[in-house]
């Protein structure tokens, strides 16, 4: 590459960064806002004025947050929720996606293109059958009725099959010599190979699950049984919304998450990768 190349080069890849750099900025103000405007005293929030850092640095909304609300059983629910629903959905996914790559069966066909077509109908549009569903079987206000309509992923079962297509069949017919069954099979032989994938989806689910909010709004009406983002809604006075309260009560419910994604960040972008390859 000549010099002139190369400077232009350079050149571009610095107007990029300094794109990178002022989208990246715009993008974290409003978590740096958040979590700094639950740090200050409710006068100062409502000033009309823009301040970047509190003049009186202040707890008090978290210690209210945490313990005059129901903070800590919306916790207990939406761990005992997010934790059913992931586990659940990657052991049915991972069945299911295990069958349709390895098992001839009638009706395999049929059945792979339905979970095809299920990505062209949104999740919004069966929330009215699913809360009748719900409520004609009484788990309205359960763990039970907030989960059984989040347990069907059927970006995780494509990628699952994806995964078992791609497994020389030198390996599943090593094990059928040795007198095998299917579950033996996948789960002594296919398992061991996508620990990586399954680790990933099971990350991915998890975040999905805590952090959805119409659902378990709509399936919930007790303030006990509420999972964190429902729950938050709920932090409110007699005398009018605080609006620092609020945002002290949506840093820690959002807070599981963060950590989660910074622990574990590689397997979320793999996962992610991943269902934006199958959807797209």
């Amino acid at each position: 590459m000549t010099a002139v190349g190369m400077q232009r080069a350079n050149f571009w890849g610095g107007v990029i960064t300094v794109l990178t750099l002022v989208c990246a900025i715009l993008w974290a103000f409003p978590l740096y806002w958040g979590v700094i405007s639950s740090l200050k005293p409710e006068d100062e929030v409502v000033r009309p004025y823009i301040e970047l850092w509190p003049e009186n640095l202040t707890f008090s909304h978290y210690y209210t947050a945490v313990f005059d609300t129901q903070i800590m059983t919306w916790y207990l629910n939406s761990i005992a929720v997010a934790l059913g629903v992931t586990v659940i959905t990657i052991v049915t996914s991972m069945l299911c996606g295990y069958a349709l790559s390895q098992l001839k069966f009638p009706g395999r066909k049929a059945l792979w293109w339905l979970i095809l077509a299920s990505f062209m109908v949104p999740t919004q549009a069966l929330i009215i059958n699913h809360f009748v569903l719900i409520s004609q079987l009484g788990l309205i206000n359960t763990w039970a009725g907030i989960m059984l309509p989040q347990l069907i992923h059927p970006v995780i079962i494509i990628v699952y099959k994806q995964f078992f297509d791609q497994v020389p069949k030198d390996f599943r017919e090593a094990a059928v010599m040795d007198n095998a069954g299917e579950f033996r099979i996948l789960f002594k032989v296919y398992l061991p190979m996508n620990w990586g994938v399954t680790t990933a989806l099971s990350i991915v689910t998890f975040i999905w699950t805590w952090n959805a909010f119409l659902w378990p709004f709509l399936s919930v009406t007790k303030t006990e049984m509420m999972t964190v983002p429902v729950g938050i809604t709920q932090v409110n006075d007699a005398f009018g919304v605080y609006y620092a309260r609020q945002l002290a009560a949506a840093v820690l419910a959002g807070l599981p998450v963060a950590l989660a994604y910074l622990l574990f960040q590689r397997k979320v972008t793999e996962a992610i990768t991943l269902s934006a390859g199958i959807k797209g």
